[in-house]
C-alpha cells in the first residue's frame, strides 16, 4: 500500500477515533496527527502479532477498522501521560 493510503485511512480512523474519545481533552487536529501514527502502527502489529497479510492493504473498511483501533490505543496512551499533554 502506498504513503498517501496510509495517511488516507490514518485521517479517517483519527477523526474515528477523535468522535469515539470526545470526552477527554484532546483536539482534532492533534488526535488526527495520533490516528495517523496509530494507524501505522496497528498495521504493523495486526501483521507482526497477528499474522495478518497487508493488515491496511487501502481505502477499504478493513484497514479502516484496523486503523481505528490503532488510533483509539494511540490517543488513549498519549492522554494517558503525564505531564504537559496537549491531547
Amino acid at each position: 500500500m502506498g504513503l498517501l493510503s496510509w495517511i488516507i485511512v490514518g485521517l479517517i480512523a483519527g477523526w474515528l477515533a477523535n468522535q469515539m474519545m470526545r470526552g477527554g481533552r484532546g483536539n482534532m487536529v492533534t488526535d488526527i496527527v495520533v490516528g495517523i501514527i496509530g494507524a501505522l502502527v496497528g498495521g504493523w502489529l495486526a501483521g507482526t502479532l497477528f499474522g495478518v497479510p497487508n493488515a491496511v492493504n487501502g481505502v477499504n473498511a478493513g484497514s479502516i477498522v484496523v486503523a481505528f483501533l490503532g488510533a483509539v490505543a494511540a490517543i488513549a496512551i498519549v492522554r494517558a501521560l503525564p505531564g504537559r499533554s496537549p491531547l
